[in-house]
């Protein structure tokens, strides 16, 4: 059997498992499977208690017995308002839905799933729910019909590993973030806030460029990491609203150690890069 017919086999699997799930939660049920599948009360030690009372009250009940995951990312992942998420493999929507409330009317919440079923019961639960900045997509996860630079931030409820092509899933993710920038004005007034010189490096600049140089072992450890609410006067003297920048600056600037080793075995180089 060919790598090809491999990958098509799971895809089949995984769709047929997330569409049965879609349509025992639609019909009474939940998505737990065995012998108690049609119990709402049937207890998994994966799927279960994953989410608050809290995150529980602000959603429909059958996008909770529609969950699969394995994980809350909404609890974890940093969302600010306004921002664009992205929820790979949205199942019957809860992530999204919760998300779409953490970034606020001016954000936008996307799920991409491949099942026509679950899609539909996201569709549903988002009616029922009132909230208007959710957009469930039809598609795979290895081929996300988002344009390149779209997305804040991805999250991803325990559906990547259903995935037989993981690299093609992270290169597609990867093309559809933005580049984690910060505004010209922001950056020039915070930086004056923090005492630097205009020419402060980005952390992922500074380490290329010390291993571009031949470095090894580059290691950064924050000294201090810079809030927004420290910034408000400053800002504010600046011309700029305090509570819009905040979420782009927040922990964004940092004072730190930064070592790097020069390993014992270097050569001379000779390569155009380094002769000139």
């Amino acid at each position: 059997m060919s790598t090809t017919d491999t990958k098509s086999d799971i895809k089949e699997v995984v769709k047929e498992k997330y569409a049965e799930a879609a349509l025992r939660v639609t019909t009474g049920g939940s998505s737990c499977c065995g012998a108690n599948a049609a119990n709402p009360e049937c207890w998994d030690p994966i799927t279960s208690n994953l989410y608050d009372v809290t995150q529980i009250s602000q959603i429909p009940e059958q996008a909770l017995l529609a969950s699969l995951g394995c994980g809350n990312p909404t609890a974890l992942a940093k969302l600010n308002p306004g921002e664009t998420v992205l929820d790979l493999g949205s199942g019957g929507g809860i992530d999204v839905l919760l998300s779409a409330q953490r970034v606020g009317p001016t954000g936008k919440a996307y799920g991409l799933d491949m099942t026509d079923e679950m899609l539909a019961l996201a569709n549903e639960n988002k009616r029922k729910s009132g909230v208007e900045n959710v957009e469930f997509l039809k598609g795979e996860i290895e081929h996300i019909p988002l344009p390149d630079n779209s997305v804040d931030v991805i999250i991803s409820n325990c559906v990547i590993n259903l995935s037989a092509d993981k690299d093609k899933v992270l290169r597609e993710a990867f093309r559809v973030l933005k580049p984690s920038e910060i505004k010209p004005e922001i950056r020039k007034s915070i930086l004056l806030w923090v005492g630097c010189i205009a020419g402060a490096l980005d952390e992922n600049e500074y380490r290329a460029k010390l291993t571009a140089a031949g470095f090894e072992s580059v290691d950064v450890e924050p000294t201090r990491i810079y809030r927004a609410e420290e910034a408000k006067d400053i800002l504010a003297a600046e011309g700029l609203d305090v509570d819009v920048v905040a979420a782009e600056v927040d922990g964004k600037f940092m004072s730190a150690f930064i070592r790097a080793v020069k390993p014992a075995d270097m050569k001379p180089c000779c390569s155009p890069t380094c002769c000139n």
